[in-house]
């Protein structure tokens, strides 16, 4: 676990702008006009029809997608009553998890007040302006009044997540450690120790699962609570044991098949751990410092089911897994309460995830490749994208059949997708690419399936249904590094050119090259001798017809790459030069950048190529391309030669092309600002367009411009090289490509393929028509 120094925590706070969040707007406000329908006088018209309809204000405002923290500083974290005002930053810091965890908008309420009736007055009032109240840090007894007040007198989602979120978390983490070491959750022996509001939630909550009551022994710092102590409230009494024989927790513990710790660090010995039943599960939930260290209960005995509430060990119960998307279903449906029925569903998703093969992002993050259900792993991570998908879907859809739901859904998928979407996970493009290539999925070749990342985007490729992948490779390499990594390659097939049963297609592929390039100064033996290289061969296999795209470069530098594409592929007979792009995904939409690797220094008639080519490629992805050639100067601002290129090749493509928009030469901040262009340059083909597509002069720029973004923006998805202008599918990956990128340049791949064969089977009907 990495060390947190006080200089640094408050270094991370202070600097910059202070605190940790911020309010954005969602709406245009540079013009006038913006301004007057932000404001005055555009604004009167949705005020007044949320106040002939309440329910407008879901339409019309951010209450849908807003929640308050909530709290009065009586039990912030560790360290107890600190007040209202120096708990703000624990209330901040559960803004930005709320954000970037479920998209969730949230503004920080510190309330000065410790009198509960006051307390609950004070959220009262301020009540309309949220969909959802997120009660927080509240000390016990008064937390289960002030929720309780709450939960009756508002009509939206109020939770106080100290009790509920570990309450969610743990019991489906219990849930799943029983159906590991086979034990019936009716019939265990648990020990909570800890009285608390986290303690008496998750109790009742594991009674809900079905933990009988008289199994049940609950502490707190005086020991055991039982039917003898006349020091109890009402919550605690609830939980109190007629048994007799227990006072410690050393006795309680003591045969038991499940200990809870919600209370302080060190107080669960060795020795307890090895009183207790065969296969325990232990549950040391105090932060920092566990009830017992990860360490010392496996010390202790190895049939230890162990989970904590630290990130550094294995099953980490963290209310993160919870509340994003515990309120993110909620607030969809406009929910009026989370109910008992919306937090089991809850419980029973994050159980269900965790049995579920586990996404590679997940074992990237945790420097694993392994992870799957069992004693190390049966509470799904943090960072599991699918949180919030199968979460939140599964809370809004107990909200609708509970009837505490303002709004249905009709289409759980696309709600699903959308939640990915709106997380930057996914987005509709590539939802788009792999659902039409899961449609007509092709043979794709992996050059390089001995790399960890390519083998993992060709079994994800096939698992998902985009392709049917051709691994180049080992065959006993391939299959040690599947089965290290947990990786199933059933139906997937291995090619090992330098097998002696490839001799005899080695040997055909080679006579097949020396044809085609004989004039060239290839030889026989030359080419039979490319043949064990495996970016010759995999391209073999597309020219012939026995693959039908290539997938290649985590090795190979590009300059081999494109010079065996040159060779065996050829460039398309339209075209003097072929280039590749990337596809820019960002909050102002989709951007089409090129030549991104292939063309170092065009000249114009490189630059002619590469805009047409950008221009169909753009088609292919549906859009209608409009199209800025970039250079350092406007319009003949400048007559060197790096400007006069790129507006000789516009004047090329403006001719060949009258209808096709696109103008240049010009700068980026000209292109991407059409009120600016406009102004400056009212001559333009493009005024009034959006220009979604950029012609770089040279490979420097186009590199630096996307790679940039990638850097500065962690929310920018970037798809790409994207090959255009070869005979055939042959794609390339960048050095350091994701899985995700890999697949995301499949999913290209196969519906390339897919689309030539479309075209070469019309061709072939007009011929025979012919």
């Amino acid at each position: 676990m990495v060390k947190i120094t006080k200089e640094a925590a408050l270094e991370y706070h202070e600097t910059g702008r202070p605190g940790k969040i911020e309010v954005k707007p969602t709406k245009a406000y540079r013009t006038q006009t913006d301004l007057s329908l932000a404001y005055s006088p555009g604004v009167a018209f949705p005020c007044l029809e949320i106040q002939e309809d309440p329910n407008a204000a879901y339409r019309y405002t951010d209450k849908g997608n807003l929640v308050a923290v909530i709290s009065n500083g009586t039990a912030v974290l560790g360290l107890g009553d600190i007040g209202a005002l120096s708990g703000k930053p624990v209330m901040e810091g559960k803004g930005l998890l709320f954000k970037i965890y479920g998209g969730i908008d949230v503004f920080d309420i510190e309330v000065a007040e410790k009198d509960p009736e006051k307390f609950c007055e004070a959220v009262e009032r301020i009540a309309p302006t949220f969909g959802g109240i997120n009660l927080e840090d509240i000390k016990a007894p008064e937390c289960f009044y002030i929720e309780d007040r709450l939960k009756k007198t508002l009509n939206i989602p109020v939770m106080h997540d100290d009790q509920h979120g570990t309450a969610i978390i743990s019991a489906a983490g219990l849930k799943n450690a029983l159906e590991v070491n086979g034990k019936d959750i009716k019939k265990v022996r648990i020990v909570v120790n800890g009285a608390g509001a986290a303690a008496i939630s998750c109790t009742k909550l594991y009674m809900a699962l079905g933990a009988q009551k008289e199994n049940i022994v609950m502490l707190d710092s005086k020991g055991v609570i039982s039917t003898e102590r006349t020091d109890l409230n009402e919550q605690k009494k609830f939980f109190a044991t007629t048994r007799t024989d227990i006072h410690t927790l050393a006795e309680a513990v003591n045969g038991a098949d499940v200990f809870v710790g919600l209370s302080k660090g060190n107080v669960l010995s060795q020795d307890m751990v090895r009183s207790m039943a065969k296969d325990p599960v232990i549950f040391a939930l105090a932060n920092p410092t566990p009830e017992i260290t990860y360490e010392e209960a496996m010390e202790a005995r190895k049939d230890v089911l162990m989970a904590t509430g630290r990130t550094d060990y294995p099953n980490q119960i963290n209310n993160v897994i919870g509340f994003p998307y515990i309120f993110r279903g909620a607030l969809d449906v406009h929910a009026t309460a989370i109910n008992e029925e919306m937090k089991m569903a809850a419980v029973h998703a994050i159980a269900d995830l965790a049995k579920q093969p586990v996404p590679d992002v997940v074992n990237d993050v945790y420097k694993v490749n392994n992870l799957k259900f069992g004693r190390n792993y049966f509470i799904p991570k943090p960072v599991d994208p699918r949180l919030i998908s199968e979460v939140s879907a599964a809370v809004a859809k107990a909200a609708i059949e509970s009837g505490v739901a303002r709004k249905t859904i009709e289409d759980w998928d696309e709600y699903k997708n959308s939640l990915s979407v709106m997380l930057g996970q996914e987005t509709k493009l590539t939802q788009k690419l792999y659902a039409t290539a899961a449609s007509h999925p092709q043979r794709v070749v992996f050059a390089e399936a001995i790399h960890p990342t390519m083998l993992k985007a060709a079994v994800q490729a096939n698992n998902e249904g985009i392709c049917q992948p051709i691994l180049l490779g080992n065959e006993e390499i391939i299959e040690k590094m599947a089965k290290e990594m947990d990786l199933n390659l059933e139906g997937i097939e291995i090619v090992n050119l330098r097998h002696p049963r490839e001799q005899e297609r080695r040997e055909r592929y080679a006579k097949i090259l020396t044809n085609k390039l004989q004039r060239n100064g290839y030889t026989f033996q030359e080419a039979n001798d490319k043949m064990f290289e495996r970016n010759y061969f995999g391209m073999m296999m597309v020219e012939t017809g026995e693959a039908d795209a290539f997938i290649t470069g985590l090795y190979t530098k590009y300059s081999n790459t494109i010079k065996v594409a040159k060779e065996i592929i050829g460039i398309r007979p339209e075209y003097n030069h072929f280039g590749t792009m990337h596809i820019i995904n960002s909050p102002r939409g989709t951007l089409y950048i090129g030549d991104t690797l292939v063309n170092e220094n065009p000249d114009t008639e490189a630059l002619t190529d590469i805009a047409n080519l950008m221009s169909t490629a753009v088609r292919f992805f549906n859009e209608k391309p409009v199209i800025s050639m970039v250079s350092h100067s406007n319009f003949g601002s400048s007559q060197s030669e790096g400007p006069q290129k790129v507006r000789l090749a516009t004047e090329k493509m403006q001719q060949m092309y009258p209808d096709l928009a696109i103008d240049g030469e010009m700068q980026i901040g000209f292109a991407l600002d059409k009120e600016l262009r406009d102004e400056q340059y009212p001559f333009t083909r493009l005024k009034g367009l959006d220009v979604n597509t950029l012609v770089f002069p040279n490979l420097t720029s186009a590199r630096s411009s996307y790679k940039m973004l990638q850097k500065l923006d962690p929310d920018v998805e970037i798809i790409g090289p994207i090959q255009m202008g070869l005979n055939k599918p042959i794609h390339f990956i960048d050095f350091g490509a994701s899985v995700r990128d890999v697949v995301n340049i499949v999913s290209i791949a196969v519906i390339d393929a897919y689309v030539d064969k479309l075209k070469n089977n019309v061709t072939k009907k007009i011929n025979r028509k012919k």
